[in-house]
């Protein structure tokens, strides 16, 4: 009996598998035109048919051990032969790992060897999660004849765009990852992560931020250089950025996102890219976190991609499938965003309420502004949200406690009120610093008062001493507000560390020094009509 194939049947809750008894082809040379060696295992059924459709994944992250088996076993089990690959310079692969910026060549490559293997058949389906979804878009629009499906998994064309915006700098995820490819290969890596993770989190506050890979990793990492450096616009990251590529995909593309991921609104332009283009493409997003792991991947392997390498149809759905959160419920919808759902601004007022329940009203009579001190010293937490390890939908109520913290709560619902698309906000806000960060929050609060985080997002200014309305752009959702709760939005200037904390000071995050407070203004009323924009159900 293999152990390791029921624990995966039982954790992921999949169908019983066609074969248990796999064998491991290890350390397949794929030679690359400059003459460096990646290595790749292959996973079969010992007593396949010959040619089964191949599922290949190229990954950053190793091919033994727990990683490889939860990645290849349970497709092998079920009608693949897989073959993982190791990208340069990690695992045995040749070369320099520069994350992001040589999957192309390498990806092209590596296809044209496959499909000219004794053991492959005349199909192949692209599968992979984060780094390994990534990779498939970086060979999207030059796919050989053989590729029949791809199913990326919380991740986008662009992975820079998102996380290295100049408006808003993401440094948790893009930093904890240059530290865990930069320490995966050392000696009881594993057994470390614990401690590596305090590690990594005390680097987080140091000053200057340029030298915290070294008093994380021990060395200086040149990608963490990289992402403080240059941001997502610079032209070093053109070669990351494979958003281009999506409109010239040929074959059916199942995307799978969670409303808790850092890639969900580069993945939602990726498929509604796909959609205009009308190219065979369905999307599903569920109550994810980046690193949650769940079962879809594998089912979308064999429930979508098996069945076009087989020359067959999946079994009929709808193009996009969306787990509708506060109701627990999944619901079908025929794009995104789906139809039927309106925009409405719900207006921050005097004493922390916002306007409206079911039906939000205008705003109130001009009122003096909240305010609140901001210091970066003491930065404002996180608490939930877009996060790796300490993500998702969390208690918030001793965030909200806290003075740097504002929150506008409406009166209890007397009817459900459901809101699926894009959230984003309007917020008039003044800062004693012209460098200041505005984050907006939306949150659900329930009969009990506590209060649970939704979506959110921040924008970075650089005249903030200057009354204007800011625009902040929160990830996008699928919510149900049940009749007796609340809806509520916080606004402060942070939350670290998902976001790099804004020094005040105008210097370069990767250099600042120096870390000045601030007073910070949000205004509302007729004159500065402060709101939250929520697409609400018609």
């Amino acid at each position: 009996m293999n152990l390791m194939s029921h624990i995966l049947q039982r954790r992921l809750e999949l169908p019983p598998p066609l074969t248990r008894d796999l064998v491991v082809q290890k350390d397949l040379p794929v030679p690359m035109p400059d003459g460096v060696v990646l290595l790749a295992d292959r996973w079969a059924p010992r007593n396949a048919e010959e040619g089964l459709p191949t599922a290949l994944l190229r990954s950053p992250y190793g091919r033994s051990g727990m990683f490889g088996a939860a990645m290849a076993r349970p497709l092998a089990e079920r009608g693949f032969q897989v073959l993982i690959q190791s990208v340069r310079g990690g695992f045995g692969s040749g070369g320099t790992l520069d994350p992001m910026r040589q999957e192309r060549e390498d990806g092209l490559t590596t296809l044209d060897w496959v499909v000219e293997q004794p053991w492959f058949g005349d199909s192949m389906v692209l599968v992979g999660v984060s780094y390994l979804g990534f990779v498939q878009w970086a060979v999207a629009d030059q796919l050989p004849p053989q590729v029949k499906a791809m199913i990326p998994q919380v991740t986008e064309s662009a992975l820079s765009l998102e996380f290295l915006r100049k408006d808003g700098m993401s440094l948790e995820l893009p930093f904890e990852w240059g530290v865990m490819t930069a320490v995966q290969e050392r000696p009881w890596a594993m057994l470390r992560s614990r401690s590596q993770a305090k590690k990594t989190a005390r680097a987080l506050k140091m000053l200057p931020l340029n030298q915290a890979d070294v008093a994380a990793i021990g060395h200086s990492s040149k990608y963490i250089q990289d992402i403080l450096a240059f941001d997502a616009n610079h032209e070093y990251w053109a070669d990351a950025n494979h958003s281009h590529r999506v409109a010239d995909v040929r074959v059916p593309v199942s995307s799978i996102g969670g409303w808790y991921d850092i890639f969900l609104p580069g993945q939602l332009r990726d498929f509604q890219t796909l959609q205009d283009e009308g190219r065979t493409a369905r999307l599903t997003v569920g109550p994810w976190t980046h690193a949650q792991f769940t079962n879809i991947g594998v089912l979308e392997a064999v429930d979508f991609g098996l069945a076009y390498a087989k020359g067959e149809v999946p079994a009929d759905r709808a193009p996009v499938r969306l787990h509708v959160m506060g109701e627990d419920t999944w619901r079908d919808f025929d794009s995104w965003p789906p139809p039927g759902y309106a925009p409405k601004k719900f207006h921050l007022q005097a004493d922390g309420g916002l306007s409206g329940g079911t039906v939000p009203g205008a705003p109130s009579e001009e009122a003096e502004p909240d305010r609140y001190r901001y210091d970066p010293s003491d930065p404002t937490p996180a608490a939930g949200g877009i996060s790796i390890n300490h993500g998702g939908r969390v208690d918030n109520t001793a965030l909200e406690s806290r003075p740097d913290v504002l929150t506008y709560t409406t009166d209890e619902l007397d009817e459900d009120l459901e809101i699926i698309g894009e959230v984003s906000a309007e917020i008039w806000f003044e800062s004693s610093l012209a460098n200041a960060d505005v984050f907006v929050r939306l949150c659900d609060v329930g009969p009990d008062g506590r209060s649970h985080n939704i979506c959110d997002g921040l924008t970075s200014l650089s005249t903030a001493d200057e009354l204007s309305a800011v625009t902040v752009r929160l990830w996008p959702t699928a919510y149900v507000f049940k009749q007796g709760h609340r809806i509520r939005i916080q606004v402060s200037s942070g939350a670290f560390p998902r976001f790099a904390r804004n020094p005040g000071t105008g210097e370069s995050r990767a250099t600042a020094t120096t870390l000045r407070s601030a007073d910070q203004a949000v205004y509302h009323g007729l004159n500065h009509p402060s709101a939250v924009i929520l697409p609400v159900r018609i």
